[in-house]
């Protein structure tokens, strides 16, 4: 934020050895009292580690910090939180509306322990009707609002999207392909034949009349859709009026599609035009909140959250700390509907007002259809943890049966599965997926790019080994083993080693793995003990899981080390569970291979050239139509190239015959 400066680490200059932990952490607070300001901020209390514990806002630094100097009359939580503190970092604000805005983003950065905090954080999708193009397209959006266009959403699931999209196609015949497709058309495409399409690229429909479409498809998004509706009917009927039934027809089926949409958005309510509906449940030491979007006088689709929260937070400190932290990178609607009333409601509805440039209405419904749309929030995320409860107790115990099964010393918090993937050691590439208390946790999957050229094609041992080892090294140097798991908390990229930081961290699943899967037999089970022992690494149990006779599900043998081979008894839960354990890395392994295979055949050979940028590949492929046309032409050719020098020219030559 622009209005804030930072203040200096303010340290605890000395303290006796013979100290307390209690009255260190309350001297440390002390001590940065006496310095601080009467005026709003924002405080981080951190750990020896230098790890952030908690980040708070406060109207009154001074007032708010003091508060903590005591530990009489404190909660269980915000006791161990003052008794680890061991340093404090503060941030001086114009306005207390900014200090809340400012906590809200530093919990999400820096996803403190003590901190309610937002697990699923992916970006929402929207609908962008394109405004960069003579004949826009209609697709799907999500990141940032870059391009020129209309947006409409948020939508609260891509299939939802892609649903709205499919029935607009029928209903407006608004093209999707990309620019590039669009303008090499010479005839219509599919889409044109089963009329999902006008056809613009080809000129199947004036220009003036394809505005049209697009003008009624944006006054469809827009909520005025039974203006739109009673249009198409009254030009159905005068088409068939004047026995035009083709025509006729086709505004019947426009209709349809319309009709379709609309069916599908469940609750459409009559009163409540822009709004989001939030509703939040406890039960079992969980926190379900259930958003509902609606925009336009429709009803955008729902998503259940589940916030990480100590068990001593109530349901309303939970929304409110929820809401901050979800509207922190995206734009608020003229309302907010709250199941529970909290206690900083008008600052929240001040904060977002600000950041929006218009009003910002929070409220909870006390009658009439909003409140009707509260409760029906409130069913949904009532319905949602009991789901949520059931299948964590599911899980449960198929973990203690696991580590009944592998003579592990407790339930495994943290599983990691390794597998391999390659065509004769040809793009190459290992997998490492990671399941825990809450099923498999997609955000620590790994995938690990083979790089060693002294690898024999198709060795699956050394290529198990630089994968361990890549793998455990860095987990060495990020997250050193604790003596005490319990303290074992992932960070934001533990383990990570490729590009899949675009995914939610799950903070609650520890670093280091309780227990490893190998998919392979005896030999990948050695390569994987020596890799980890060479590491200085002795305690991590290993299991490996050989195929059964002709790759039989369900015959499937493990080998640990200092114990003879077994086999798990037909139809037992926790074989399945290995089983799709072991299938989901085969799946993830797979899945990154070919991805890595696709990108390699579809490289350009030009793209190997250096000094050939994207401006003059695209104007050597216009002028020859393929790379491999480019790759027989003369120096002579190459030069009559626009925009290609006759030193250029040599290059490309000379690159294709050396």
């Amino acid at each position: 934020m622009d209005d804030v400066s930072e203040t200096d680490n303010l340290k605890d200059d000395a303290s006796s050895n013979d100290e307390s932990p209690a009255l260190k952490g309350v001297e440390v607070i002390a001590r940065e009292v006496k310095r601080l300001p009467n005026g709003p901020g924002v405080y981080r209390m951190l750990d020896e580690n230098g790890d952030v514990l908690y980040v708070g806002k406060a109207r009154s630094l001074k007032k708010r910090v003091t508060s903590y100097t005591r530990l009489q009359g404190q909660s269980n939580r915000i006791m161990r939180m003052i008794l680890a503190t061991t340093a404090m970092e503060f941030v001086v604000t114009k306005t207390e509306p900014e200090a809340l805005l400012l906590e809200a983003n530093l919990i999400k950065r820096l996803r403190p322990r003590f901190n309610v905090l937002l697990r699923d954080d992916k970006s929402f999708p929207y609908i962008l009707v394109t405004g960069d193009h003579e004949a826009p397209a209609i697709i799907k959006h999500r990141g940032a609002r870059k391009r020129k266009g209309e947006y409409f959403g948020p939508f609260a699931s891509a299939g939802a999207v892609d649903r709205t999209i499919n029935a607009l196609q029928k209903a407006f015949l608004i093209r999707t392909c990309s620019d590039s497709y669009y303008e090499n058309r010479s005839r219509p495409c599919l889409q044109y034949q089963i009329k999902r399409c006008a056809g613009p690229c080809t000129g199947e429909i004036a220009a003036e009349d394809y505005a049209g479409l697009v003008s009624e498809a944006k006054a469809f998004l827009s909520g005025r859709s039974q203006l739109i509706k009673e249009q198409l009917a009254e030009q159905m009927e005068t088409a068939s009026a004047d026995l035009e039934f083709e025509r006729a027809a086709i505004y019947r089926d426009r209709l349809a599609a319309l009709s379709h949409v609309q069916a599908h958005q469940g609750i459409n309510p009559q009163t409540v035009e822009e709004a989001d509906v939030f509703a939040i449940h406890q039960e079992g030491g969980q926190s379900c909140v259930q958003v509902f979007f609606f925009r336009t006088g429709q009803n955008w689709g729902n998503r259940a959250y589940f916030p990480k929260a100590d068990k001593s937070w109530d349901e309303a400190d939970i929304l409110e700390s929820f809401l901050a932290q979800f509207y922190d990178d995206k734009p608020a609607p003229k309302q907010i509907l709250l199941s529970n009333p909290l206690s900083e409601q008008d600052l929240l509805a001040e904060a977002l007002t600000e950041r929006m440039g218009r009003k910002v209405d929070v409220s909870v419904p006390k009658r009439g259809e909003k409140k009707e749309l509260v409760a029906h929030a409130l069913t949904n995320a009532r319905e949602a943890l009991g789901r949520r409860l059931a299948e964590t107790s599911s899980q449960a115990r198929l973990l203690k049966g696991v580590a009944e099964a592998f003579d592990l010393d407790n339930q495994p918090r943290r599983i990691e599965v390794y597998d391999n993937s390659h065509i004769m050691g040809t793009n190459a590439v290992g997998g490492m997926i990671v399941a825990g208390a809450e099923g498999f946790a997609k955000a620590q999957y790994r995938k690990f790019n083979i790089k060693s050229e002294d690898l024999v094609p198709g060795d699956d041992y050394g290529m198990m080994r630089e994968v361990l080892s890549r793998r455990f090294s860095r987990l060495l140097k990020e997250h050193a083993r604790p003596e005490s798991m319990a303290d074992d908390v992932v960070g934001a990229e533990a383990g990570a080693d490729t590009d899949e930081a675009d995914m939610p961290v799950e903070t609650d699943i520890p670093a280091w793995p309780d227990l490893v899967l190998i998919d392979g037999g005896q030999g990948q089970l050695t390569a994987a003990r020596e890799t980890l022992e060479e590491l200085g690494i002795t305690d991590v149990p290993l299991v490996g899981i050989a195929k059964g006779p002709d790759r039989d599900a369900g015959r499937e043998k493990f080998f640990i080390p200092g114990r003879q081979s077994f086999m798990l008894p037909e139809r037992d839960p926790v074989l399945y569970f290995v089983q799709r354990l072991r299938d989901e890395a085969h799946r993830f392994a797979i899945g990154s291979h070919r991805a890595r295979r696709k990108k390699d055949i579809a490289k350009n050979p030009l793209d190997e050239i250096a000094g050939i940028g994207p401006t003059r590949k695209k104007a050597l492929l216009s002028h020859f139509g393929t790379a491999k046309a480019v790759s027989k032409a003369g120096v002579e050719d190459l030069a009559a190239v626009p925009g290609i020098s006759e030193a250029i020219a040599r290059l490309v030559y000379d690159h294709f015959h050396e």
